[in-house]
């Protein structure tokens, strides 16, 4: 691996946003999930979580551009299963929803841990999660139409959240705990000895501050 490669993957692990997330419930097209997954890596959420659609939690390449690779998603059996597990994580479930009761989308406080609940593209947020949500967003329209994709909409609110974390100096240190930043930076740094370490149940090997290798490589590495 190259400094540089190197120099990025630390770069983008200490913008990761532990207490920002998406939850997409119940999403038809794998295109759309795909599109989310890409600007949820973009924005620096770390983890999406989903209630699988039809075609359950299927990613197109050519839409998420490999962000796969970089991204966690946690499937959920049902909504209500979804929206215990973040709200006992501590987030504030926030619904994308155009309706009069919903607020401007720019005039929410995103600094606080939040969840960005997103619906199906053709209906939009179930009722059962808008009875489940502490807030209702929206985005204004000045057009005929009455809404946007569903995944252009999440990018809109959520850019709006890298907005105000960029104000309030929350990117650019590392803000995931231990248990996750350090496989994750193994995982990121060396693949290929972590894929091996998984297939056979082992732990990984310590790494020192540069991120190489110091600890005994498994049998069968070199």
């Amino acid at each position: 691996m190259t400094d540089q490669r190197r120099a990025k993957i630390e770069a983008v692990l200490a913008n990761r946003q532990p207490d920002l997330t998406v939850l997409a419930e119940h999403l038809h097209k794998p295109r759309n999930l795909s599109a989310i997954v890409r600007t949820c890596d973009a924005v620096g959420i770390n983890e999406v979580h989903a209630v699988p659609g039809e075609e359950g939690l299927a990613i197109h390449w050519k839409t998420s551009q490999g962000a796969e690779k970089w991204m966690k998603v946690r499937a959920h059996e049902d909504l209500s299963s979804a929206c215990s597990f973040l709200r006992s994580s501590g987030f504030q479930l926030v619904a994308a929803h155009l309706s009069e009761s919903a607020a401007d989308y720019r005039d929410l406080d995103y600094t606080v841990p939040t969840a960005l609940v997103v619906g199906t593209e053709l209906f939009g947020v179930s009722e059962q999660a808008l009875a489940l949500a502490d807030q209702q967003v929206r985005i204004p329209m000045k057009g005929m139409t009455q809404s946007l994709n569903v995944s252009v909409a999440c990018a809109v609110v959520l850019y709006e959240a890298m907005r105000q974390r960029e104000i309030a100096g929350m990117y650019g240190r590392l803000r995931l705990d231990r248990a996750t930043l350090d496989p994750q930076r193994f995982e990121w740094l060396h693949p290929i000895v972590a894929r091996y370490c998984r297939e056979r149940n082992l732990d990984y090997p310590e790494l020192d501050d540069a991120g190489e290798i110091i600890g005994e490589l498994p049998r069968g590495i070199s």
